[in-house]
C-alpha cells in the first residue's frame, strides 16, 4: 500500500466526532445502535475524532446535560424521528420508536496508547 491516509490508515482507520469532550478528556457519546461508540472502543487500528471547542465541558454530569438539551434533540431532528424532543427541543426520556438515545458511552484512555487521537478546533462545529 502507499503510504498517507490512503495507505497505511486505510481500512483500519475511524473518523468520527463525540458529542461531550470532559477537560479530564473523558469522550461522552449518546448513540442509537452503539456503532460509534463500539468504533472508538474497539475495532480500527485508529481512531481520530475531530471536535469543535463547543463540545468542552467540565465534567460528565454536564456532558450528559449537554447532550440532553443540545445534541440529541438535534440530531434526531436531522434524522427526521418522531420523537418528543424533536418537537419540545430538549431530551423528553422518551420511549419512542424512533429514539436515537440508547447507547451511552464514555471513553477514558485509549488501550494502546496513542490508538486515539483527538483534534480540537476552534469554534462551533457539530451539534
Amino acid at each position: 500500500m502507499g503510504k498517507g491516509v490512503a495507505g497505511p490508515c486505510c481500512p483500519s482507520c475511524f473518523f468520527t466526532g463525540t458529542n461531550a469532550l470532559t477537560t479530564a478528556g473523558q469522550l461522552v457519546n449518546l448513540d442509537k445502535t452503539g456503532n460509534r461508540g463500539g468504533a472508538i472502543v474497539s475495532g480500527p487500528r485508529h481512531v481520530v475524532l475531530t471536535i469543535g471547542t463547543n463540545k468542552r465541558v467540565e465534567g460528565p454530569d454536564q456532558a450528559v446535560a449537554r447532550i440532553r438539551k443540545k445534541a440529541a434533540p438535534l440530531n434526531a431532528k436531522r434524522h427526521g424521528s418522531k420523537t418528543p424532543c424533536v418537537k419540545t427541543g430538549k431530551c423528553m426520556d422518551c420511549n419512542s420508536p424512533d429514539c436515537i438515545c440508547n447507547v451511552w458511552t464514555i471513553t477514558e484512555k485509549s488501550w494502546p496508547a496513542g490508538r486515539i487521537s483527538v483534534v480540537l478546533i476552534q469554534g462551533e462545529y457539530g451539534l
